[in-house]
């Protein structure tokens, strides 16, 4: 059986496909704007408006946009409910589109306006967790996987509103507790909405992508429940200033994180496919990436290492190896199966049809993936160096990847 045939759902392919297409772009905008400030990576703190749009672009027009369009394929497969209202979805993709495309320009260039386009943006947000929730509300069997999306949602939430309030304070004036506010709003995003997602769709995924069968996913529910207490305690810390809560927070990530490592380790050792596609693989190596950063940031907690520029450089780090990567990975995976199934999955057994293997360069991804992690890694040294060429230099080989990846997704669709 080909794996497209476990993806084929009543959504409509065009609806996951624009969110996909548009994030695509974005992706190109970040690094190729990140290519013409890169002496501003020389700062460490990355909190200024240039870095401001550049990480928004990446965040919200890459990242989330891909997750938006990833879950309203995803959602309907792994819950076994069809999407609440497509109609509403496509008007949800056009508002988020001038919301994100608005408040990322704005931020970057006249930041005291950007709480115009947030505005548009968190309207666009919550048009999507209304579907979202009300689509997962049709769900007659709960599994542990609704409980991770679940948290994943309630998360950008409150991830929406410490950024609608930092919005505000760039065209008010200043609220009480600002770096509280900013430091939730980083936790609750990267840690909480993002983390807590790829953990969930990885339960779902791995097994997919690697034919598994026979695993007991028994630490996924204390995973979650130490994850998120880990993730609710590092809140509390930014509030009241308390170093051991902090610490204590780490700790919990860290254990919940090494819990879903330790299942994701059983999936795969029980796969019924020796060799793993290097595009999947590449996700994998996120996971890798993703545990390191949680480490080392439960070790910094420890020593109570508050120098902002290591902590700026981990997050992102933790971005990029984590997030950015692990979605890189799986984006190159459901593309293909999501167009596929879409236009071949009824012809099978009746034409001639491509398989999966056929619609997408393999040998390519690895060049790519290859070329993400030297640029990374390369952009990082040569950035704690202080060398602004070769920052120039690695941030090229980035853009360039960057480029290459998109026309290799592209391409996909033409097949």
């Amino acid at each position: 059986m080909m794996p497209g045939a476990n993806m084929k759902t009543s959504t409509n392919v065009m609806l996951p496909m624009g969110f996909i297409m548009f994030a695509l772009l974005s992706f190109g905008a970040s690094q190729i704007i990140l290519l013409f400030h890169t002496d501003m990576l020389l700062i460490g703190t990355f909190r200024v408006p240039s870095l401001w749009m550049i990480t928004h672009f990446l965040i919200l027009g890459f990242a989330v946009m891909v997750v938006m369009g990833a879950m309203y394929q995803l959602v309907p497969v792994a819950f076994l409910t069809p999407i609440y209202s497509q109609a509403f979805g496509f008007i949800q993709f056009v508002v988020t589109i001038i919301g994100f495309t608005s408040f990322t320009l704005l931020l970057g260039l006249m930041p005291d306006y950007a709480i115009y386009g947030a505005f548009i943006a968190v309207v666009g947000i919550l048009m999507f967790l209304l579907q979202m929730f009300l689509t997962i509300l049709q769900q007659k069997e709960k599994n542990i996987m609704t409980a991770f999306v679940l948290s994943a949602l309630v998360c950008f939430f409150f991830t929406i509103v410490a950024g609608f309030l930092l919005a505000w304070n760039l065209a008010y004036g200043p609220i009480d507790m600002h770096q509280a506010i900013f430091n939730s709003h980083l936790v609750f995003g990267i840690i909480g909405w993002f983390s807590l997602l790829i953990f969930g769709f990885s339960y779902k995924l791995v097994p997919m992508f690697s034919l598994s069968h026979g695993y007991s996913q028994k630490g996924a529910k204390p995973a979650i429940f130490t994850y998120i207490s880990g993730l609710l305690l590092l809140i509390v810390s930014f509030w009241i200033s308390l170093s051991i809560i902090q610490i204590v927070g780490w700790f919990l990530l860290l254990i919940g994180f090494s819990l879903f490592v330790v299942d994701i380790r059983e999936i795969l050792q029980k796969r019924l496919r020796r060799r793993l596609d290097k595009p999947f693989s590449f996700s994998i190596l996120a996971i890798f990436i993703g545990f390191s950063i949680h480490v080392i940031a439960f070790i910094l907690a420890i020593f109570q290492v508050t120098n902002p520029t290591i902590w700026g450089w981990l997050i992102f780090l933790y971005i990029i190896g984590w997030i950015i990567f692990s979605i890189l990975g799986y984006l190159y995976k459901i593309v293909p199966v999501l167009w596929w199934t879409h236009k071949y999955s009824e012809k099978m057994g009746k034409e001639k049809v491509p398989t999966l293997a056929e619609m997408i360069n393999e040998k390519i991804s690895v060049i790519l993936f290859a070329f993400f992690l030297i640029g990374i890694i390369g952009l990082i040294i040569s950035a704690l160096l202080q060398i602004v060429i070769v920052i120039f230099l690695f941030q090229f080989i980035l853009t360039v990847t960057t480029i290459a990846y998109i026309i290799s997704i592209v391409k996909v669709l033409l097949v």
